[in-house]
């Protein structure tokens, strides 16, 4: 019986990894591709702007291709390298010295609502995210602590569960979930609940393709 060949994006992370690190270079575009998302997001609610995104987003993707060996799969490769996005994010907050805002380690046992709860954001009409709208909730993202818009980026904007969030922040589970309640009360009165949590920050498709030969292009440099 004649086995069909998978096509290249019908592999699993774990597998193009294998075949990156067996000389197949190319295929690194696969796993840009599928983390562009969640990347862009976390350095746009960590507060920086589009183009300084951009260049994390490059710097996170080097810094991947060249740890690649030292993935040992334990825990997806969305968690790792938003990881390591985390980490250029902190270091770059450092090296030009912006203001740290610390959340408060107070723990409170509040009642867990979903923020996007109407149905309305099903309307076609909604699905066109306007510029002024993207400014209301970027602003309002902004106006919450660090810690707390980072879980609230993480599981409401990029999609992550529980233990993926608290592990690429290092933080207990618990913690995420209090935390991310918090957020939530913190948003509620800035963001219309109708609004879907996808609009939040959405990657426009139009950066991808630029993204991934800025990425192909310093992987072949090296």
């Amino acid at each position: 019986m004649t086995t069909i060949a998978k096509a290249p994006e019908q592999y699993s992370d774990a597998e193009i990894i294998q075949k990156i690190l067996h000389g197949q270079v190319a295929l690194f575009e696969i796993l840009i591709r599928r983390n562009n998302p969640w990347l862009y997001k976390t350095g746009m609610s960590y507060g920086y702007k589009h183009e300084d995104t951009q260049d994390l987003m490059q710097e996170t993707y080097i810094n991947a291709y060249l740890s690649l060996s030292k993935f040992e799969n334990r825990s997806t490769f969305k968690t790792w390298i938003t990881k390591i996005m985390l980490h250029n994010c902190f270091q770059k907050r450092q090296k030009f010295s912006f203001k740290n805002e610390t959340a408060s380690n107070d723990i409170q046992h509040e009642k867990s609502t979903p923020m996007f709860t109407g149905n309305n954001h099903h309307d076609p009409e909604r699905t066109l995210v306007t510029r002024e709208l993207n400014h209301v909730i970027e602003s309002a993202l902004q106006k919450i602590p660090l810690d707390y818009r980072m879980v609230f980026s993480l599981r409401e904007v990029s999609g992550f569960n529980v233990a993926e969030t608290a592990e690429a922040l290092s933080i207990s589970e618990s913690n995420v979930k209090v935390r991310l309640n918090r957020a939530k009360a913190m948003l509620r009165n800035e963001v219309e609940k109708t609004y879907s949590a996808a609009e939040i920050y959405e990657f426009n498709l139009v950066y991808c393709d630029a993204m991934v030969q800025r990425v192909m292009d310093g992987l072949r440099s090296l």
